[in-house]
């Protein structure tokens, strides 16, 4: 899974309806838009389908917020191996993402320590060792500062941009852009999801 927030998505509504084309001379939109607020987008990508699992339409994105996503992608089947590529933001190595991957694993809760203070809970960085753990069933794996290219949820919020939050849609609330996000998500795993072909395999660093 390939896991990633998009924030400040905006319900930008065109003041005024566009004019239309006609012969030797394209469609004109005015510039000037209604404002009606801005929400945000939690998705993870599955590598092998190319489908979008749990999207989670919300404003904030909150530990708590990503933690709920996580444990969404999850449910869809509780007993398989789930590897998630994110970058290393800190809710993406957050006390309450231990303790929900803790849960899932059949570790104990009172073997982890306290945050600020001990054990796996103690500091970010043990944290994330504690998280990219390869004996759990949950194991996250964290692309390189300023590597987010590297996820390809990162591709398809570049796809969603293009074909639907793009300088020709229109939005008349928020209500009506989480609407269409969520159409939209749909909509492509129905009918145009695929794997990427993906073949990018690193190079060594020139010096």
């Amino acid at each position: 899974m390939c896991t990633d927030e998009k924030t400040g998505i905006q319900a930008l509504e065109h003041a005024r309806p566009a004019k239309p084309m006609k012969p030797g001379s394209p469609e004109k939109r005015e510039q000037e838009y209604i404002r009606h607020g801005t929400t945000g987008l939690i998705a993870s990508r599955d590598v092998q389908t190319g489908k979008i699992v749990a999207p989670m339409i919300r404003p904030t994105r909150k530990e708590k917020d990503f933690v709920e996503h996580i444990g969404n992608v999850v449910a869809q089947d509780p007993e398989a191996l789930y590897v998630f590529v994110l970058d290393q933001l800190n809710t993406h190595q957050s006390e309450s993402l231990v303790h929900f991957v803790a849960d899932q694993c059949g570790i104990p809760q009172d073997t982890l320590g306290k945050k600020g203070h001990s054990g796996v809970l103690k500091t970010k960085k043990t944290r994330k060792q504690f998280l990219k753990d390869q004996s759990h069933r949950i194991q996250f794996v964290y692309t390189p500062k300023h590597c987010s290219w590297l996820n390809q949820i990162e591709c398809w919020f570049s796809i969603l941009s293009r074909d639907l939050i793009n300088p020709r849609a229109s939005f008349t609330s928020i209500d009506n852009l989480a609407y269409r996000l969520a159409h939209y998500s749909d909509y492509y795993n129905r009918f145009l999801a695929k794997p990427f072909r993906w073949t990018y395999k690193g190079r060594p660093l020139q010096v």
